[in-house]
């Protein structure tokens, strides 16, 4: 489970093109949340460089992530919008990816192999021109 940074989100608003009709001109329903990570208080400093680097794609220059939304009709559901959608970015950031374990092939699948092989190469050498003398 992603931390709750939802204390620590700057919010601004603007007019957002989309549905709305002539509401759209006159209220300012897109919502952009700001999101510093390295000055959130809510994250462990382990977190922290787990998500700086996970994430940096998405920093800008002064190190804020920049998460917008004017789907919705309404402000509340853009700003809802906004925090789910922190709210995916860090669960995506910060689960760890897993080891891989290396196995090995198994003898039998082995000489299933080799079988093939040697099968395809008896196919291909019944191919080729008989000589005279040379099916001794």
């Amino acid at each position: 489970m992603a931390p709750d940074i939802s204390k620590e989100i700057e919010f601004q608003t603007a007019r957002s093109g989309g549905k709305g009709g002539q509401n759209v001109n006159k209220v300012e329903t897109m919502v952009q949340g700001r999101w510093m990570p390295e000055q959130s208080a809510a994250l462990t400093a382990e977190q922290r460089s787990l998500i700086l680097h996970k994430l940096q794609h998405l920093l800008n220059k002064d190190g804020s992530i920049l998460v917008k939304s004017q789907e919705e009709r309404s402000q509340s559901g853009n700003k809802e919008r906004v925090l789910r959608k922190f709210q995916d970015l860090l669960e995506k950031a910060l689960v760890k990816k897993k080891v891989r374990i290396a196995t090995r092939v198994s003898k039998a699948a082995q000489e299933r192999r080799i079988d093939s092989k040697k099968q395809a190469a008896t196919v291909k050498a019944n191919r080729k021109k008989i000589r005279p003398g040379s099916w001794e």
